[in-house]
């Protein structure tokens, strides 16, 4: 070891299993969002195809375009998230799990529980 240099923080086994215990948890709540949402896009669409309502012109609120392209949004972003979450797991025990690859300092396990895909500490994120 360098002279003036410490080693950044290690996440411990403990730390490792809830790590892994909340990712699974945040899956499996993912899953859940991605199946209501998915129903939710397939109404719209159902409702649009036996309706002949020009809501592209309706002045009392949104079009069903819109509603079903908002959901379209939430459901891709939910279905990365989770694509996302299923790699940090398989990250979870390899070596580099929670070191910034910024600046290889510790990221921290508070943020890592807040944000288990995180591959940056704080400092570097913003």
């Amino acid at each position: 070891m360098m002279f003036g240099m410490t080693a950044a923080p290690m996440l411990t086994s403990r730390d490792r299993r809830a790590l892994r215990t909340h990712v699974l948890q945040e899956l499996v709540q993912l899953e859940g969002q991605i199946a209501s949402l998915a129903r939710s896009f397939d109404d719209i669409v159902a409702a649009a195809e036996q309706s002949n309502v020009d809501d592209e012109h309706d002045p009392e609120g949104t079009t069903i375009a819109f509603e079903r392209q908002q959901v379209a949004a939430l459901l891709r972003q939910a279905r990365l998230d989770h694509e996302a979450l299923r790699a940090t797991l398989d990250r979870i025990e390899q070596p580099g799990y929670g070191v910034c690859e910024h600046c290889r300092g510790f990221i921290g396990v508070e943020r890592l529980l807040a944000l288990p895909a995180t591959t940056r500490c704080i400092a570097c994120a913003s």
